[in-house]
């Protein structure tokens, strides 16, 4: 796997508040993540200091949210995106993962069935290292919570590429 590998093909939403990826959310990481090829989804990430443990290095939480992030939302395309909760996530750290260094977010389907699903994902560094990883069980968020939601007061939607923040939602 290498970065030149992944061609940026389609933008995925982005939201207001999410941690990952509302672009409102003024602690938040701010990620965009773009639908590679069919069922992988790809993120270009650099974290800044705020987001460190220990010295010069991610904090295993923000970590987590990454991986979390990027297994769910490789079941966000197509036709009939499926809108899913983490049931089970299991994180391997293979590496220390970098402040301040270029690194790849990838997040790969796995098996589906009826109401749950299963997705990979994974943070590469520079030189393609394999950093950390996950395994992810999905289960369907229930269609009467999804009727109830209003996309747009989410800010749901592809945003142009010069956008950081949306002015009035901070």
């Amino acid at each position: 796997m290498k970065k030149e590998d992944y061609r940026l093909k389609s933008p995925q939403p982005n939201s207001n508040h999410c941690f990952v990826c509302g672009l409102s959310n003024p602690f938040g990481l701010h990620l965009r993540f773009f639908d590679t090829e069919p069922g992988v989804v790809t993120s270009d990430v650099t974290l800044p200091e705020q987001y460190q443990g220990y010295p010069g290095m991610v904090h295993g939480g923000i970590i987590a949210a990454m991986l979390d992030e990027a297994a769910g939302r490789s079941h966000m395309v197509g036709a009939q995106p499926r809108f899913m909760y983490t049931a089970r996530l299991e994180v391997r750290y293979r590496k220390n993962v970098p402040l301040n260094q270029p690194l790849l977010l990838v997040g790969r389907v796995g098996e589906s069935k009826r109401r749950t699903a299963t997705a990979t994902s994974a943070i590469y560094d520079q030189e393609q290292n394999l950093l950390a990883e996950a395994d992810a069980v999905l289960v369907d968020i229930p269609q009467q919570v999804l009727d109830g939601i209003d996309v747009e007061a989410l800010g749901w939607r592809v945003y142009p590429p010069e956008t950081e923040l949306i002015e009035g939602d901070v």
